[in-house]
Parts: C-alpha cells; sequence; structure tokens
C-alpha cells in the first residue's frame, strides 16, 4: 500500500504576520517550514504547535542578503523536499520568487511577481492591457520627466517602486520641488516613477484567486486616502461597501481585468482603485499578492466570515491539481479603525458598543473592527468613533520612510 509524502511548505516571513496561514497549512496536513530574521528570535510570537521546524536567517533592520538566502534553503534542500515557498510579507515576495526560480518550485516566477512588486512594472502591465491608470513616467530619463511635466499639470506624486502601502510616497506641487527632491535622490533615482495626483475616493478589493478566476472578493473604501493619513495623521478608517451597488460592481469588473491582465493565477491579493471626482472613472492604482495589511484582515474576517490567510494557505495547497471552494460568506457590513495614541497602554474599555467584534492590543495604538447587518449602523458607528478616538488618543508621528514591525 502505497502513501503520498505531505507537501512541505517553506513560508518566508522577516516580518512577524501570517499565523493563521502556518496553522491552516498544518491543519490541513502540510510539513510547515518558517524562515525568519534573527532579531525576531526572541520577540515573535509564532504558532510553534504549528511549525514543524524553524530557522533563522541574520538580518539587517528585517533586511536579507538574497545570495545568502539562496545559499541557505539550497543546502536545506539537499535533505529535504520543498513543494512551495510562499512570503508572508509583502517585503518577501521578490524573495521568494528568487528561489522558486532557483530550485524550479512553483509558483509566481520573478517576471510576474515584477507586477506585484514594483509599481512602475505593474502600471507599464496595466497599461499594455488597456486598464484605466493615472498618467505616469519613469523616474529615469530627464527628458521623458520635462515632457511629462510639461504636459501633465501639477500636483504630482513621487512614488518608489518597491515600497509597501504609503511609505516613501511624496506629493510634489512645483517642477523646482520635484527636481530638488530627484536630485536628493542621487543613484536611486531609477528606483522611483511620478505620477498624476488624482483626486478621488480610494477603494480596496480583497481577493481570492484560484487558477485565474476571482473566486470570492469584498470590496471597501477609505475614510480618508491612506497617504493623507500617512503624512498628516489621524484616524485610518475603512468600510465594507454597500453590497450590490453601483461602486461595488465598477470595482469588481476592474478588479477580475487588473488580476487577469497582471496574471494572478492562484492565490489572494489587496488591490487598490480610485474613484476620481473629476471624471468618475474607476483608477487602478496598486495591486499586491498578498493579505491587506493595516489589519484590513480582521475586517474581512469580521464581516464576512472569512479569513483570508487560512484561505491563501488552502489555496497553495491545493496548487491547481485539487478543487479549491472558498467558504459561504457571511454577509455583514464591517468597518475598521485605527490611530496613534498618545498613552503607551490606552485604556478602551469605555468603549462598549455591541458592535465592536475586535479591538487591537498595541502599544500606542487604538483599533476596532465593528460589524452589523446595516451599512448605515457601520457608517455611524465609524463616525462616532473617529471623533472619539481622536478626542480621546490621537496622536501623529512623522510619515515613515521605511517598513517596521
Amino acid at each position: 500500500m502505497s502513501t503520498t509524502a505531505p507537501l512541505t511548505v517553506l513560508c518566508l516571513a522577516s516580518y512577524e504576520k501570517g499565523q493563521d496561514f502556518l496553522r491552516q497549512a498544518k491543519k490541513d496536513g502540510a510539513r510547515v517550514l518558517l524562515l525568519t530574521s534573527l532579531s525576531l528570535q526572541h520577540k515573535a510570537h509564532w504558532p510553534v504547535e504549528s511549525i514543524d521546524e524553524i530557522f533563522y536567517m541574520p538580518d539587517d533592520n528585517k533586511q536579507w542578503n538574497r545570495q545568502d538566502v539562496i545559499n541557505a534553503v539550497s543546502y536545506l534542500a539537499r535533505t529535504q523536499v520543498i513543494d512551495r515557498i510562499v512570503p508572508l510579507d509583502d517585503f518577501d515576495l521578490e524573495m521568494a520568487a528568487s528561489l522558486r526560480e532557483h530550485l524550479r518550485v512553483p509558483g509566481m516566477g520573478e517576471t510576474t511577481t515584477r507586477y506585484f512588486r514594483d509599481k512602475l512594472a505593474s502600471r507599464m502591465k496595466a497599461r499594455d492591457a488597456g486598464l484605466t491608470i493615472p498618467d505616469f513616467v519613469h523616474v529615469l530619463n530627464h527628458g521623458r520627466i520635462a515632457a511629462f511635466i510639461e504636459r501633465v499639470a501639477p500636483p504630482w506624486v513621487l512614488k518608489p517602486r518597491s515600497s509597501a502601502g504609503s511609505i516613501g510616497i511624496k506629493k510634489v506641487d512645483s517642477a523646482d520641488q520635484l527636481w530638488d527632491l530627484i536630485s536628493a535622490l542621487g543613484d536611486n533615482q531609477s528606483n522611483y516613477l511620478l505620477e498624476r495626483y488624482i483626486a478621488g475616493d480610494i477603494y480596496h478589493v480583497d481577493s481570492i484567486v484560484y487558477e485565474n478566476q476571482v473566486l470570492w472578493a469584498i470590496a471597501s473604501g477609505y475614510g480618508r486616502p491612506p497617504m493623507d493619513v500617512s503624512h498628516q495623521g489621524g484616524v485610518f478608517t475603512t468600510r465594507v461597501v454597500e453590497r450590490g451597488s453601483p461602486i461595488e460592481q465598477a470595482l469588481f469588473d476592474k478588479n477580475r481585468r487588473v488580476l487577469s491582465g497582471l496574471g494572478l493565477v492562484r492565490g489572494v491579493s489587496h488591490t487598490e482603485y480610485i474613484v476620481a471626482r473629476e471624471d468618475g472613472r474607476v483608477y487602478f492604482l496598486e495591486t499586491a499578492a498578498r493579505v491587506g495589511g493595516a489589519h484590513i484582515a480582521d475586517l474581512v474576517e469580521q464581516s464576512a466570515g472569512i479569513n483570508l490567510w487560512a484561505e491563501w494557505a488552502r489555496v497553495e495547497l491545493a496548487g491547481g491539481k485539487t478543487p479549491y471552494t472558498p467558504p459561504v460568506p457571511r454577509n455583514d457590513y464591517g468597518g475598521l479603525l485605527v490611530s496613534l495614541a498618545r498613552q503607551q497602554h490606552p485604556d478602551t474599555s469605555a468603549y462598549t458598543d455591541p458592535e465592536i467584534v475586535w479591538r487591537m492590543n498595541r502599544e500606542h495604538h487604538v483599533g476596532f473592527v465593528v460589524a452589523a447587518p446595516e451599512y448605515s449602523r457601520v457608517q455611524e458607528l465609524l463616525e462616532s468613533l473617529t471623533q472619539r478616538v481622536a478626542r480621546d488618543f490621537g496622536a501623529a508621528l512623522p510619515p515613515r520612510e521605511r517598513p517596521t514591525d
């Protein structure tokens, strides 16, 4: 009687996240290996009962040396057959792709990964696919940059190609300011792009994709643009959009075209769009082949009953060889609020609304997820909580230039 060996999944985590992925992979019978940063060895809280072996890589502020990782994992592969390589953080996507290419492990390779990590690559691919995107130029050839700022009126947005979220993004109001910023970048200029600033409302669609099909998605809208919160401070909020509404359908239609055009075969994605005030069109902004950050996964789970980390694990293990069906979702509405707090250990015990279904437990932070069957109730709660949190706890820090834990 023959037996099939369990799949071995190597998870990369330079930052602490993805615990539910590890738990689900183990629950479904995989052998789970974790490669993480040495600096997290005595700080991170991993579900050790769901991990067969943990390996630590020396790091410089969570940054790994690519060749050292390739060498280390290749050495590991002398005695272990690695079937899947999964990056649990956005900053690990390119490393995972390099390892897959080097070891010839199935999964997203380096070219496709670029479309989900490199904002310039994703825009060029989206443009070729006929998608609506903000006008942009690579910060490379100064003649082309000059032609762009002559043709496209300010303000513009200067963006690093490979950072996550709003890290390092700058709004630029004049040509003189722009050239000063470009000059200050020195040899790092080619790692940036410049694009037209579009005023409007920003949305995100979080999706589960299997064999090139979006099998499930949920659309949400930010209260204030994340870039504004990052640069100006204040309370970050997002909420599930009204189901069946025209904006939900427009976002879902655009999302299917984006993920198909960029070539996501299977996995999860977090993709952002802006609905322009000027013309009402839906513009593609950026995407990532990962679970959304800033506790968006908690919003999704509390409103729809779907754990994106766990479903990502199920998709990876299915691997296109067995059928995958997402769970039947719950159709509550949800809202997420996160704010810096001036208190080290903020006390939120006075916040007693029964719709609060999740609370953040982190120093100098306050966060809630609210959930209710009615869209209007979530809207009302978020507006009230935003005012209260700003008054009781509000604090601000300079915008980040580098990722943090």
